[in-house]
Formats: structure tokens, sequence, C-alpha cells
């Protein structure tokens, strides 16, 4: 194998199942598309277990399975860092692209090996509760690999400061990447909607109270029965009942007609099909929480690109952030989410404008395939990834977008 080929292979380590963040899928095909050979490493994982990526030639994906909480759990995670080991050292990657929390133990000790350079990668920010031993070894590992890695990346800035705090690092290091789509999911054209068809909401993702809640039902209660819902996406394991609850308190509204709940659709282009049909995103997140991923989700969260990519407006949260992404873009309508009165308000304004609807999901559209796209915010890794710096010089970026 020559130099040059080796210096284009990345190993990407998660303690997940990988195909349940979109990020990664764009990254690795960008990779992948430009001659790189891409092996993913991660687990399985509660809610996106049936989850997969599209097959491309050049990636491997290989995954454990899970243990419950207990001894095995323990024993289980120490068989995971050795298997990533041991793969490791077959494929012989120049990267290892770690993005989780408990990938950092990975990543350290791949990063042993010579010639080895790590990005880390975090999609979700360990919470502010009390932490365990095992928990708090895993964010000393953390802090370790921010300082040491060639790149860092978050999907928030606020997420960004925070983190550059946290590790007692320059701000200046860690790269800001929005989770967009792919440009090439915004590329279909929207299928014309026959005058006088229904107007679909569409949610997709995990299904939480906080960002699917009763009050949607409670709102559509109050309009017209043309209105209806699309839901696809998977209980979490904090989750467990709650579609059943949503869907009996939609039927206790006389609503079951107008509610589709479609279970996970493992093909990502069949979701956004869906996406294609429908009309407006709800992009919803609790106006007030302590979870630091919950404060600053504005950049981070897949949903409001992907309806977009999708040609569908948006209805979001009236946070500050969201405010000056999307409402103050024309690209969506803010409301109080625990307010049924003030959902049924922003719904009842798109109804009553289609064009102005219509032309909010072609502007978004446009956006994601002008400047929002995955390969756009990817760029600035990219290039970190394609310097191939001397080993033992780290290579940071600098965006503060």
């Amino acid at each position: 194998m020559t130099k040059a080929a080796m210096q284009r292979r990345i190993v990407y380590v998660q303690h997940t199942n990988p195909a349940g963040y979109p990020p990664l899928e764009h990254s690795s095909c960008q990779l992948a598309a430009n001659g790189w050979q891409i092996l993913f490493l991660g687990t399985a994982a509660v809610g996106t277990a049936t989850l997969e990526f599209e097959p491309h030639s050049n990636i491997t994906v290989r995954s454990l399975d899970v243990r419950a909480a207990g001894i095995a759990q323990k024993l289980h995670y120490l068989r995971f860092l050795l298997w990533c080991t041991w793969h490791a050292v077959r494929f012989r990657p120049a990267w290892i692209y770690a993005s989780d929390l408990f990938s950092t133990p990975a990543a350290l000790l791949l990063s042993a090996l010579p010639g080895v350079r790590v990005v880390y990668h975090e999609h979700d920010a360990p919470g502010q509760e009390p932490h365990s031993w095992f928990v708090r070894q895993l964010l000393r590992c953390r802090r370790v690999v921010a300082l040491h890695a060639h790149a860092v990346v978050i999907p928030s800035v606020e997420r960004a400061r925070c983190f550059a705090q946290e590790c007692a690092m320059e701000f200046s290091r860690v790269l800001c990447v929005w989770n967009c789509p792919s440009r090439s999911e915004a590329l279909p054209e929207r299928p014309v909607a026959a005058e006088g068809t229904d107007l679909w909401l569409l949610y997709h993702g995990s299904i939480v109270s906080d960002r699917l809640p009763l009050t949607i039902l409670e709102a559509m209660a109050t309009l017209p029965s043309s209105l209806k819902l699309r839901i696809i996406g998977y209980e979490t394991a904090g989750s467990k009942g709650y579609m059943d609850r949503f869907l009996q308190h939609a039927a206790t509204l006389g609503l079951t007609a107008r509610v589709q709940y479609l279970g996970v659709v493992v093909e990502r282009s069949r979701m956004l099909d869906y996406g294609r049909l429908s009309h407006i995103g709800l992009a919803l997140m609790p106006m007030h929480s302590t979870d630091i991923n919950m404060r600053y989700m504005a950049g981070a969260s897949n949903k409001p690109f992907e309806y977009l990519a999708c040609g569908c407006a948006l209805l979001t949260s009236d946070l500050p952030e969201w405010n000056a992404m999307f409402v103050e873009s024309g690209l969506a309508r803010a409301c109080d989410p625990v307010d049924p009165h003030s959902i049924a308000t922003a719904l009842r304004w798109y109804m009553g404008n289609p064009a102005a609807l219509a032309a909010a999901g072609a502007r978004g559209r446009e956006k994601i395939l002008a400047e929002w796209s995955y390969e756009q915010q990817f760029m600035k890794v990219y290039r970190i990834l394609e310097s191939a710096p001397a080993e033992g010089k780290r290579g940071y970026g600098h965006d503060r977008a």
C-alpha cells in the first residue's frame, strides 16, 4: 500500500449505532467519493437498531451487540475497546474520527498507533448532573482527546464555547459544523400538489414529549380536518410508551384519521420522500431547559435542515437562536410549544396563506442547495484531513461562525 493511500484511511469510532447520526453518513460519503477508505466501528442502540447506511464500496461498517446494565455491560465495554484496537491495527488508518463520549478511551488508545491523528466530534454534550466514577473517567479522557486532537467538531456555536471552557482550550480551536443534509438530498423536485389537497405536518426523529408534545394534537383539534400529521421515528430508552399515549390522546380528541404513525423508516431516502409529500416540519424545542443540548440546538438539530431540503416550511419554538436562524429568514413561524392556542395561531396563518407557505419551503430548499449543505459545512474539517500534517503536529481550524 502506498503512503498516499494510507493517508486516506479513516476509522470512525462510536459506542452507538453510527447510522443514527446523519452527519456521520454525510461526512463519510464525502470522503469516500474522494477516494478515502472508511471503517465504522460501532454498537447496536435502542431505537436505532434497524437503521443502516446506504451501501458504498469504500465504506465498511462493523458493529457489536449491547449488554444490559451491570457487570456484563462493563466487561462488554472492555471488549469494545479491545475490538476497536484490533480492527484499527489491521486497518492501519491515518485518522481516528471519535464521535461520542464513550469513544474517547478508544481514541486515546488508537492515537498511540504510529502516524495516527484524531478528530473528536461531539454530537451530544454530556449532562451536568452528578456523574458516576466511570463517567468521570470518560470526561477526563474527553479532555485529553480534545487537547490533543487535530480537530474538534461541535454542531453549535454556544456549545462550542462551553466545550472550550470545560476542556480549558482556546475557542478558536473548535470547529462549528452544523448538522445540515447533503446537497444531493435537496436536489429532487417536490411533487406538485393538486389544489385542495390535505396539508401535512411532519415530525421525524426520536419521539419524546418535549419535541412532539400533546399540545400539537390539541391545536389540530381546533383547526380544519384538512390539516394532518405524519410521524416517523422511534422511542428512546426514556420515552417508552409515549407513542401509545400520544395516539390515545389523538383518539380522545377524534383525530385518529388525521394522524399517521409510520414508525422507523429504515431507508433515509424514503424518509426524505415523505418529507417532499409534507408541507410543514415540526422542529419544536422546550422553551426552558437545563440540558445544554436542548438550550443550544439551533444548528445542531438535523430536523429543520432536513425539512427545508424537502421544501417544507418550519414550525419552531419561539427562541432567540431559532428566530434568528429560521424565522427572520422567512423559513418558519414560531410558537410556544406548550400552548395549543399559540401553535394553532401559527398553523392557521400557514393554512390561510398557501402561497407564502409554498414560498417559505422553496426558499428553504434553495438555502440548502446554495449554503446549508453538509458538503460546505464539513469542508473546514475535510481540509484538515486532506492536509495530512506531519506526525506530532496539530492542524487546528478556526471558525466562529
